[in-house]
């Protein structure tokens, strides 16, 4: 089924194939799903609202890093007064010329990144309501049920709330580093992926993004393909509660979403992928804009495969050329 003459990962190891047969081209053709009508005016209030939050972040010295990064601890709130903890990156002279928020994976994070190539920046790895350093009674961190909790609930789903995250973590920054205005930008793999899509769409002080193996892309279609991890956990949800799962995820749609967003994005999208489907991840980089936005294409996601080191360092050096800009902007 290729037509890219790649040799794709083994699959043996599955029940199915994670790359769905879906050539390159097949993949580049995936369209967002229909979208319901009150799509803008439900995120648009919820952002609104985010605007008027004050995120007060309290920072702790922690140290150095292996590059010389000065290490904090930030703990800043949320909407629902909801404590988000996470960590803060500065360079060693504390000289800051541009500003990231870096959404994580599903797996949570326990510690910064510290191989990012981006040594003059405010860097922010918020932990997402429910997970790592951001956990509360009553909501599990474990991604079988984080990705389901409130989810019969549109306006109490859980992903809504990780959403909100962004946009309060993006008024942090600013609060701590007023001169980043214009200068600031999102890098999310994979859970971070799909919910910076949905974040970028009403967000208007980013000016680049990146997502990396995004999920949450083409709902409908995401349901159809087996998968592991939150994906599966969603499709057994599914199974017995379709009609409201389905009415609850076309407002949680990160293809839907990326149709909006209005700044220059990189995405990072796996032929192969296990736990997000390819088909998903270039529905999120189909529905981007024409003209401003570039693709990166991986082997595989999810997964470890012969040449990965080789393709990440290829990645990073396009994700320092693309970022570039942010020390230019006035």
């Amino acid at each position: 089924m290729t037509d890219d003459n790649r040799q794709r990962p083994h699959h043996a190891t599955y029940r199915f194939d994670p790359s769905y047969g879906y050539s390159l081209k097949d993949l580049l053709a995936v369209p967002a799903p229909r979208e319901p009508k009150q799509f803008d005016e439900f995120w648009q209030r919820r952002y609104q609202h985010a605007l008027t939050l004050n995120p007060r972040p309290r920072l702790k010295w922690l140290g150095f890093g292996p590059a010389e990064q000065q290490i904090f601890s930030i703990t800043f709130t949320s909407t629902d007064e909801f404590d988000i903890g996470g960590w803060l990156l500065l360079p060693r002279s504390g000289v800051v010329t541009r500003g990231f928020v870096m959404g994580h994976g599903y797996g949570g994070r326990d510690a910064p990144d510290f191989h990012l190539p981006f040594p003059d920046a405010a860097l922010l790895f918020p932990c997402f309501r429910g997970i790592s350093r951001s956990t509360r009674a009553g909501i599990s961190s474990d991604p079988f049920w984080h990705v389901r909790h409130d989810i019969d609930k549109i306006d109490r789903y859980i992903l809504g709330g990780c959403v909100e995250d962004v946009w309060l973590a993006v008024s942090a920054l600013l609060v701590l580093f007023p001169h980043l205005t214009g200068r600031l930008g999102y890098l999310g793999v994979s859970f971070g992926g799909g919910i910076g899509a949905m974040a970028l769409a009403f967000e208007r002080r980013i000016a680049r993004g990146h997502l990396n193996v995004p999920t949450f892309g083409n709902q409908p279609l995401r349901l159809r393909l087996p998968s592991q991890g939150s994906a599966h956990s969603v499709q057994q949800y599914y199974r017995d509660h379709k009609k409201k799962t389905l009415k609850t995820l076309r407002f949680f749609d990160a293809a839907t979403a990326a149709k909006r967003i209005a700044i220059p994005m990189h995405c990072a999208c796996a032929l192969f992928d296990p736990c997000v489907a390819p088909p998903g991840q270039f529905a999120v980089y189909n529905a981007l804009p024409e003209g401003q936005k570039t693709l990166f294409v991986l082997e595989a996601g999810h997964y470890d495969y012969p040449g990965q080191y080789q393709q990440e360092q290829d990645l990073l050096a396009e994700l320092n050329n693309f970022f570039a800009p942010l020390n230019h902007c006035h």
